[in-house]
């Protein structure tokens, strides 16, 4: 614990964390760094540590998620925090109370920290404006999503030791993803090289201004890749057809044995679930257990989501005005 105490020491002020643009490579090779600290933590018998006994964590989350909000509520209680699930279904928001309203009955409870999913762009944010506490944006609709980004670049640090300099091909449904967004700017703030592959229809408008290479072939975008990161296809937030059929995106977009084959020989598979298995990828190179690191990113989730309650409670005594990741 030395060592996590250490390392938080040298993170900034940071009272939320609601996405990756505009942050700083130091202050994210720092959340990394506490991050790695709590892998280990994560990996002995005793996992639990008081770092937020008292603290009080509630996860509001608008939208369905297993992964999300189980990676939340895990690291929130190994941390010793009070943590509580708000489930949307059975809340006043079925009932027709505004996000604000919502804001502000949460705020009277006097939490520590509110994790925040939503379908809405910009809903997070808004929330966020509305209370004291600290809010973690766990996805705003096709915004942000921070703690995937950060778990995604752990996984990759942790077996490429850097991010500088790795093409990493990021191939899918670019247009309705948050993960694709928030791991652009990450990855191009640390210094890899970013493309993305996806039909014209799953690309958003003016995309290029995102400092990125563009394909429209999975064999030209992955070609000599380090890393190859494959999105969901996103069929719940589509109005309207945007690929032929599933068949057809896996002939094109799918990745497989005979795509793969032109990237480096050691080119790791990275996913941020839940995978479409026979649309997005095959079933065997998801399992093959040389290429793929999805499962390793599962586990590095907790660690990053650690990482950033400790980092959000530390400072909250402190942190009054300071500034948001």
């Amino acid at each position: 614990m030395a060592e996590t105490e250490k390392v938080a020491d040298l993170l900034p002020p940071r009272r939320h964390i609601l996405g990756m643009e505009g942050a700083p490579r130091e202050e994210i090779e720092a959340l990394l760094d506490l991050s790695e600290s709590y892998i280990e933590q994560n990996r002995q018998d005793d996992k639990k540590s008081s770092i937020l006994r008292g603290r009080t964590l509630i996860n509001v989350f608008f939208e369905n998620s297993t992964r999300t909000r189980t990676s939340f509520e895990l690291a929130g209680k190994r941390l010793g925090a009070d943590v509580i699930n708000m489930s949307v279904s059975s809340s006043a928001i079925k009932k027709g109370e505004t996000l604000i309203d919502t804001a502000m009955t949460l705020n009277a409870m006097h939490p520590d920290v509110l994790t925040v999913r939503h379908a809405d762009s910009g809903a997070v944010q808004l929330l966020s404006e509305k209370v004291t506490c600290s809010v973690l944006n766990a996805g705003d609709g096709s915004h942000e999503h921070p703690t995937q980004a950060l778990l995604d670049a752990l996984t990759i640090r942790r077996r490429r030791d850097t991010l500088e300099r790795l093409t990493v091909a990021i191939c899918g449904d670019i247009a309705h993803s948050r993960v694709a967004r928030s791991n652009i700017y990450l990855l191009n703030t640390m210094g890899a090289k970013v493309r993305l592959v996806a039909p014209k229809t799953l690309l958003p408008a003016a995309i290029e201004k995102f400092g990125v290479d563009v394909h429209h072939r999975m064999e030209d975008g992955i070609r000599d890749a380090d890393i190859i990161m494959m999105l969901r296809l996103q069929t719940e937030r589509m109005q309207g057809s945007f690929v032929p059929s599933t068949r057809e995106y896996f002939r094109f977009f799918g990745l497989d044995r005979e795509k793969l084959a032109v990237a480096k020989p050691d080119a790791l598979i990275m996913h941020p679930g839940p995978m479409n298995r026979g649309i997005e990828i095959d079933s065997e190179l998801a399992d093959d257990i040389d290429r793929s690191v999805i499962h390793e990113q599962v586990e590095m989730g907790v660690a990053v989501r650690m990482a950033c309650l400790d980092l959000v409670t530390r400072n909250l005594s402190r942190n009054a005005n300071g500034g948001d990741a």
